[in-house]
């Protein structure tokens, strides 16, 4: 392996490709022939012979450039930039303006006695390419469709703040509410975009590093796939998404980066603000993160735009004939043009350009002043102007914008470019006056040594604030903003829902199928059936949801230009351009991003769609659940189905399939209604109301979370006086006790509940036991209201005290109850406060493993058998049966032996 001193950090793509041309007139030719080829022959032809010509120079071991990476100057040719259609002096008091606000705010909320905080120099890194964006290219909603989607850095919220102040969109008073949403509500404003605090400023949330750029790759993909179903007319929206250089380390950030390309969604732009720092240090202090970050989405296949020096380069670069200036920024690492942004001229002029006569002599009328304000390319209007243009006007590539900019510009020499800059919160008199003497900022010094610094407003009826209108009317509306124009839908009859309410019969059928049975019901129905949208990860087949192939098919713009090699199969695989079934192969991540921009449709584009994510359960909440808490956070809606759940269903596979906790997990998202269903007719209540809560007209911002199983099991008819509000609420009386004298109630969900059935018999048959046996279709949702109960009881002491529901529901059974289901214990154990009895919970706690199911169950005590021993344990302790019975049946059921358990169904696979 090459020591450090052998390898270079620098070049990516293997040779430099600044070389001096000995023969300017040869090259002429041969780049007129490639013209000519281009202009009479086609690209087609002209990129053909292109490849012909690498394989020859390979095949004569002439080492060429891979190009993955390009000189380390603009993209963008000065002679190649359009007109800047703007006033660049207004939009630089307007920018100004919102510099200084976005400043002052964060610095009054760090004022004594409140200390919130605030991040100041991300923004003020950014503050161009946000202005740009604002004045002439993000659409609005005002011409009624979803306008522009984009994806705001979380840390630059200050300025958009800011900016919306100078709209007059917020006020004073609420600029000084920043991060005091409680304290001073109704002004508060959240740290962050957050769509749930403000729902009707923020649409996406961004601030959990990585999903940002993974949210917009899937918004502009859901955008695509709604026009091409007829949903909605999204051909107007461009999604852009404003990252950070250091955030890119995300696996997040760069990982669905092939879809984009694949696809050609070229709806699309990054935009990386590269300032070079992470939040305490530079991103690659040895390299150059803008190259590293070109090769990189070359590679995916993207569109490739750098904006790295602005126009006051443009005189030196002119006269780098010999590339030696080029040849020095190739070379020059991040950490050391980190270092040039915090020094003097007189250093640059040095360091930089000193040790070779022919990069002096380019500086040599240049004074130290001059030097100093050699800019980066993302703090120039013009500049970041050319590179929008160009990104909207290329076709079939997304495009990614790399700006390089300075962390803290303009704030003073105690913020730009230092590394502890992204914690520093607050600004003293003397930066201040620096900060607003760089500004122009009509504020005395009297003013800022009193107390908090002022905010600046120019006034309604300047021509700063007129042009900031004017642009934002010419452009449809004001941005951010999140408008909900949907109308409620037509939901089903209850016909549809009758297949799953008349039962499996003699057949036996897993709840993951019995799911499926009623989304097949529902698809067909002729108001919302186009709305579904059904997503999953390469899993359709193992779900059962193959049938859908035929009808729904895959989504695929390309369609399908292949045969299908099981194309003579009914069930065969079908591709097409307005397929209904999203397909993002083995990515939980890409499809939670699917999810999400389809769940918040509804308010993005007014048109509602119905998500439904089915995903193997270990590989959702535990892998994804920070998408699923974006998701909550974007008031997003869907039906999310944890398939092949439990700890023992598909124990066949092993520790990491065994999900046990899940609904533990779901349980810390206040968004998710979580439900652990048993049977088929419980699955067709639930989704109904969920439909109604959802979709319906009075509308909620949450999201359904079922986990189903991949267990084959005889599921009963829908009984005559069936309980619906227990259903949907959490517990009810699925089938009472028939023999035996001795009362006690068994509690159990999802799989478990045939278990508590046959040990209801056992009971009854061998130990005179009369148990009851309880569906609980959602602790979660039992403990939620509960909590509900006691903080309304805890804050009116003078009002008549409520009970629980599962403590009403529970009043009338005798006990004890024992609690069992195939998730560790500390799921059921949520609701043991409110029961009214001796309680005590059988669960599977631990790591899982792979054995047969009945194996399994016996081995962490959850089996029929073992929830008889429980059963009688706690009659023992309530001294209602002695406690020689429980030795008794230990070994009489052979609890200690996971060989003498019936194996079951075959548990293996899904």
């Amino acid at each position: 392996m090459a020591s450090g001193s052998d390898r270079n950090p620098i070049i990516i793509g293997g040779l430099p490709s600044q070389v001096p041309d000995f023969d300017p007139e040869e090259t002429q030719e041969w780049l007129d022939s490639l013209d000519a080829a281009v202009d009479e022959r086609g690209r087609e032809r002209a990129r053909y012979l292109m490849l012909r010509l690498i394989e020859r120079a390979r095949e004569k071991r002439v080492a060429v450039p891979e190009m993955r990476s390009t000189d380390y100057v603009n993209t963008i040719a000065t002679k190649d930039e359009p007109f800047f259609p703007g006033n660049e002096e207004i939009e630089r008091k307007v920018l100004n303006a919102t510099r200084w606000n976005a400043a002052v705010m964060v610095s009054r909320a760090q004022r004594p006695g409140i200390g919130v905080g605030g991040h100041i120099a991300t923004f003020a890194s950014s503050a161009s390419l946000y202005d740009v964006g604002f004045n002439h290219f993000f659409r609005g909603k005002d011409e009624g469709d979803g306008g522009d989607q984009i994806f705001f850095q979380g840390h630059a919220s200050p300025g958009i703040y800011a900016r919306a102040f100078l709209l007059d969109r917020l006020s004073e008073q609420q600029l000084d509410a920043f991060r005091q949403e409680k304290s001073k509500a109704p002004n508060g404003l959240s740290s962050y975009p957050h769509p749930r605090l403000m729902p009707d400023f923020w649409e996406f949330p961004t601030v959990s590093m990585g999903l940002g750029p993974l949210g917009a790759i899937f918004q502009a993909r859901m955008n695509r796939y709604m026009e091409a179903r007829g949903i909605a007319d999204t051909s107007k929206s461009h999604v852009w998404a404003y990252l950070g250089d250091g955030e890119m380390d995300e696996p997040e950030s760069l990982g669905q980066l092939s879809i984009a390309a694949r696809e050609g969604l070229d709806n699309l732009t990054f935009v990386v603000n590269c300032n070079l720092q992470r939040l305490d240090g530079p991103v690659r202090g040895n390299g150059k993160i803008i190259q590293e970050l070109e090769s990189q989405f070359r590679g995916a296949g993207w569109n490739v735009i750098k904006l790295v020096w602005d126009r006051s380069w443009d005189p030196l670069l002119a006269q780098d004939r010999d590339g030696v200036l080029v040849n020095r920024l190739n070379t020059t690492p991040d950490g050391q043009f980190q270092t040039y942004a915090t020094e003097t001229g007189s250093y640059i002029r040095e360091h930089f350009f000193g040790d070779d006569h022919r990069l002096r002599s380019m500086v040599e009328n240049m004074t130290d002043e001059q030097i100093l304000h050699l800019g980066r390319g993302g703090h120039d209007h013009k500049k970041v102007y050319a590179a929008y243009a160009a990104a909207k006007a290329h076709k079939g590539q997304p495009t990614v914008i790399l700006a390089q900019t300075v962390k803290g510009w303009t704030l003073g020499p105690n913020f730009e470019g230092r590394n502890a800059t992204h914690q520093m919160k607050k600004l003293t008199a003397d930066d201040l006056k620096g900060f607003r003497d760089r500004l122009h900022i009509p504020i005395t010094d009297k003013e800022l040594e009193g107390g908090a610094p002022p905010y600046y407003h120019p006034g309604r009826d300047s021509e700063e604030i007129q042009y900031m209108h004017d642009r934002r009317q010419g452009l449809g509306g004001y941005v951010p903003t999140r408008v909900v124009r949907s109308k409620p839908l037509q939901l089903p009859e209850d016909k549809t829902y009758a297949t799953a309410k008349k039962g499996s019969g003699q057949q036996s059928i897993a709840t993951t199928m019995a799911f499926v049975r009623i989304l097949k019901d529902l698809m067909r129905d002729k108001e919302i059936g186009k709305r579904f949208v059904l997503i999953a990860p390469d899993e359709y087949r193992t779900f059962g949801m193959d049938a859908f192939f035929p009808s729904a098919k895959i989504y695929n713009p390309l369609g399908q230009q292949y045969e299908a090699v099981d194309r003579e199969l009914l069930l065969a695989y079908k591709e097409s351009p307005t397929g209904q079934m999203l397909h993002d192969g083995i990515s939980e991540a890409g499809c939670t991003a699917s999810l999400i921009a389809a769940g918040s449709a509804y308010a993005t584009h007014g048109e509602p769609l119905i998500p439904v994510y089915v995903f193997y359960s270990m590989f959702g909440f535990q892998r994804t659940g920070d998408q699923f808490w974006q998701m909550a956070d974007q008031l997003a809606r869907g039906f999310v189905l944890g398939a092949t759940a439990g700890r023992t269903t598909l124990t066949g596979e092993g520790l990491q399939h065994a999900d046990g906790h899940s609904q533990l997990l779901a349980s810390t998202n206040p968004g998710c209604v979580a439900y652990d269903p048993a049977f088929g007719y419980e699955i067709a209540h639930i989704v109904k109301d969920g439909l109604r809560r959802m979709y319906g007209p009075d509308s909620e911002d949450v999201f359904y979370y079922l986990t189903v199983y991949n267990e084959p099991i005889q599921h009963p008819a829908e009984p005559a006086d069936v309980d619906v509000d227990g259903i949907l609420k959490g517990i009810y009386r699925f089938k009472a006790g028939e023999q035996g004298a001795i009362p006690a109630q068994i509690l159990a969900s999802g799989v478990a509940v045939p278990w508590a059935v046959e040990a209801q018999q056992i009971l009854a048959s061998e130990w005179n036991v009369k148990a009851d046996v309880w569906s609980a279709t959602s602790w979660n949702e039992l403990r939620r209201e509960a909590v509900d109960v006691e903080r309304h009881n805890l804050l009116h002491p003078e009002e008549e005290q409520r009970t629980p529901y599962v403590t009403q529901k529970l009043s009338g059974a005798e006990g004890p109850f024992v609690a069992v289901s195939d998730w560790m214990r500390s799921v059921p154990d949520q609701i043991s406060r409110w029961v009214p009895g001796t309680y005590q919970s059988l669960g599977a706690d631990g790591f899982g493993f792979a054995d047969t199911r009945g194996a399994a169950r016996r081995f962490f005590h959850i089996d029929a058998q073992s929830i008889v021993v429980g059963v009688l344990t706690e009659l023992a302790r309530e001294g209602k049966l002695d406690r020689s019975v429980l030795k008794q049946a230990i070994d009489r059921y052979q609890l200690l032996d996971v060989t003498a358990a019936d194996p079951g169904a075959a548990g293996g696979d899904a």
